[in-house]
């Protein structure tokens, strides 16, 4: 069984390890950088965990010592990637329309109006769509 556990501190973080692991647990994902308490605190709920994950951007302030400690025990430490940030509205779709109407001789203007997409936002589209040519 594998359970996530998000919390805004590590006091928050070990409070919810306590209510949510037990011996059924193989996998824990915790969005804070693991700490030795952290980690023993993981050990000692859920004994049988053979896997725990981190966000990728707090994976490398992991000390050495706890990576080696967890694999000399079977448990494997790994940084999992969450898309961070808002998500995109507009996708490679609608920068192929964008660009498929510039080629027909549309302005930013008819192109706002015709994929209802506000005139500032066109613009910002056009010129990402410009430097990726550029890459």
């Amino acid at each position: 069984m594998r359970v996530e556990i998000k919390a805004r501190d590590n006091f928050e973080l070990l409070r919810k390890i306590d209510e949510s692991l037990d011996e059924d647990v193989m996998e824990v994902y915790i969005n804070r950088r693991p700490t030795k308490e952290i980690v023993v605190h993981i050990l000692e709920r859920a004994p049988n965990v053979r896997k725990i994950s981190c966000p990728p951007s707090l994976y490398p302030k992991v000390s050495k010592k706890i990576v080696d400690a967890l694999s000399k025990v079977g448990v494997e430490l790994v940084p999992e990637g969450y898309p961070r940030g808002r998500p995109r509205k507009y996708g490679r779709k609608t920068l192929d329309e964008i660009e498929n109407l510039l080629r027909q001789g549309k302005g930013p203007k008819e192109i706002s109006k015709r994929l209802r997409i506000p005139l500032r936002t066109v613009y910002y589209l056009i010129e990402k769509s410009r430097a990726w040519e550029s890459k």
